[in-house]
């Protein structure tokens, strides 16, 4: 892994900094003022059930695979090719992200495999560590590396904690998935404003852009599961929602091994 010294970028707007606390309230607002959001139990009733070679739910499952090759690929270049160019002083949550899309891929396999809500535990875990792990590194590169070595534990532990919650109130009959929600989609707002407002560090910044798409995209196939499989005839939304998402990880994972940072 190969740190680069970080400089603080020049000029950065205080429109920026506003626009990103009033998402943050506005956000946290909602979150308290909406009604408890139990999980409904039709997620788990994907179209595309077909077992092949033995494998019940065949294409939901593999589709996980490249999450897991991808997470390796992310750990070997950041310490053995020595080939990941992070900024200094980020280099744990840079391992700690590849390490959680890693952790993706067996947890989203174990849930499809056992599609119910203790499943849905392991697959959400991981994803949660990854959302939040990759928010602190956005911070790093385009805002301060103080704020975000600051902000990681604290981010990473409510992701942590907003699918533990979850589960357990679940279990309890009075199920909450409001927290979760935030922890998934508040990024969704703050990243465009970071990447509007703020100069990254780093060159290729645009990648994450092409992220914020393909992950947006997937969102929608996923949504439209059903109606994509009846289209198609051969893949469900839900599988597409996996391949897109490791396809914005792999150019992710990409450009972090051919950019520069100052």
């Amino acid at each position: 892994m190969r740190d680069t010294h970080p400089v603080h970028p020049k000029n950065t707007p205080k429109f920026g900094y506003a626009l990103l606390m009033t998402t943050a309230l506005g956000a946290a607002v909602i979150l308290f003022i909406l009604p408890p959001i139990p999980q409904d139990p039709g997620y788990h009733l994907f179209k595309d059930t077909r077992q092949i070679f033995g494998i019940p739910n065949f294409w939901n499952v593999v589709t996980n695979i490249p999450f897991l090759v991808i997470g390796i690929q992310g750990l070997c270049a950041a310490h053995f090719a020595n080939r990941l160019i992070t900024v200094k002083g980020l280099g744990n949550i840079y391992t700690l992200f590849f390490t959680s899309i890693l952790l993706i891929g067996p947890g989203s396999i174990h849930y499809h495999l056992f599609p119910d809500n203790t499943g849905l535990l392991w697959d959400r875990l991981p994803m949660s560590v990854a959302f939040m792990s990759l928010f602190a590194i956005i911070l790093g590169e385009f805002i301060s590396v103080r704020l975000a070595r600051g902000m990681a534990l604290p981010l990473i532990l409510t992701g942590v904690f907003s699918v533990v919650s979850w589960f357990f109130t679940e279990t309890s009959g009075r199920g909450d998935l409001r927290l979760y929600a935030f922890v998934q989609f508040y990024p969704l707002l703050a990243v465009p404003v970071i990447l509007c407002f703020f100069r990254s560090r780093c060159t290729r910044a645009g990648i994450y852009w092409k992220l914020f798409v393909t992950y947006a995209v997937a969102k929608v196939f996923e949504c439209l599961d059903a109606e994509v499989y009846a289209l198609s005839g051969f893949i469900s939304g839900h599988s597409l929602k996996h391949l897109l998402s490791a396809l914005g990880l792999y150019l992710l994972l990409a450009s972090y091994t051919q950019r520069t940072c100052t």
